[in-house]
């Protein structure tokens, strides 16, 4: 009977790459780009909000990371190593530049997550509604503490798992759960409230 053979992980991948680019393989690094880059630049987009800009920071992270190649423990998936870095490096570059008050979302609400699917935008009114409340949440998402906002982004936006975020922003995964569970009751609490008023104005309104 033959053996069933392992599958062989994403992460043992990416790892089996890191040491051979540890070991001088600049291929093997170049790999690593090529399957990760697209993603980078998304991610820095979010904070300077300018393509070729977020091409020039992503690609600076890459270099950032091949030459602190042999620090990388390998604990880590190589994915959240290199996010740290270029999520890092975008940082620098606002507060260098004197932008820091960007917000980092970017172009967020091209995203459903927090977005009313059921909210009618048959007339002009219910138009004007659907932006007053896409106001009020880019405004609840910009309030919250930078340690939830990450957490959140992460996790509705990247798509990453409540471990990976935790490898990222460096804490317990516990204490990921709670702030994303803090920054989806904001934004729930601030939809609620809203859909309550536009409700009432209706009612009246009608009578």
């Amino acid at each position: 009977m033959e053996e069933t053979k392992k599958k062989i992980t994403n992460k043992e991948i990416d790892l089996s790459l890191v040491r051979r680019a540890k070991k001088g393989d600049y291929a093997a690094f170049d790999l690593l780009v090529l399957k990760y880059q697209s993603r980078i630049i998304a991610t820095v987009f979010r904070y300077v909000k300018e393509k070729q800009l977020a091409e020039d920071i992503s690609q600076e992270a890459f270099i950032k990371s091949f030459k602190s190649r042999d620090s990388f423990r390998e604990e880590s998936s190589f994915y959240t190593w290199v996010y740290r870095i270029a999520v890092n490096t975008a940082k620098n570059y606002l507060v260098s530049s004197k932008r820091k008050g960007e917000v980092l979302m970017g172009d967020m609400f091209q995203e459903e997550t927090f977005y009313p699917e059921k909210l009618d935008v048959d007339s002009p009114q219910d138009l004007l509604n659907a932006n007053e409340l896409r106001d009020l949440i880019f405004e609840t998402l910009s309030s919250l503490g930078e340690e939830t906002r990450t957490a959140l982004s992460l996790r509705e936006f990247d798509g990453l798992s409540y471990e990976q975020i935790a490898e990222i922003v460096q804490c317990p995964v516990g204490t990921v759960r709670s702030r994303i569970f803090r920054g989806r009751e904001m934004i729930e609490e601030i939809i609620g409230k809203h859909m309550d008023e536009n409700l009432i104005n209706k009612n009246t309104e009608i009578s």
